[in-house]
């Protein structure tokens, strides 16, 4: 028999063969019983493939906390980094007068005594000031200048 089957299949197409393993399947499943037992095991089957994808610990889920996982790391990273940062800052401060002296300075404003204030500048050198000569006769509104009447001569 296994012989007459490839027989068959080299003399008909693929899709012909399909029709024909269809019909036999269907004959097999005939009785009453066997239509209830496929049922079941169809129900059986779409059960388990539900809780696989969709259920508790299943795929969906458990690509969700991946994710979560990932981004909690993260997290976690950047804060161990502020932590470790602000550890260093406190040590500054409770065993060095630097620390506290540089605190004074940039955010209290602690000039010492014999000591000159310089600010410098964040201005570009391609900064080009815009002198405005205050005797000048310019509107204010348009910052631009009275046309002159002409004088006849």
């Amino acid at each position: 028999m296994h012989a007459k089957f490839q027989i068959v299949i080299s003399y008909k197409t693929l899709k012909d063969v399909l029709i024909e393993v269809l019909k036999t399947m269907l004959e097999v499943f005939k009785s009453t019983s066997s239509k209830l037992i496929l049922g079941l095991v169809i129900i059986l089957v779409a059960g388990l493939q539900y809780s696989f994808w969709w259920g508790e610990g299943g795929y969906f889920p458990h690509q969700a906390l991946t994710q979560q996982i990932a981004q909690q790391a993260e997290i976690n990273q950047e804060l161990k980094e502020r932590n470790r940062i602000l550890a260093a800052e406190v040590y500054d401060l409770k065993n060095g007068t630097e620390a506290i002296e540089e605190h004074a300075r940039l955010d209290l404003g602690l000039i010492k005594p014999h000591e000159t204030f310089v600010q410098m500048s964040t201005i570009s050198t391609q900064y080009k000031p815009i002198y405005i000569d205050p005797n000048a006769k310019v509107d204010m509104q348009t910052n631009e200048t009275p046309p002159t009447p002409d004088i006849p001569d």
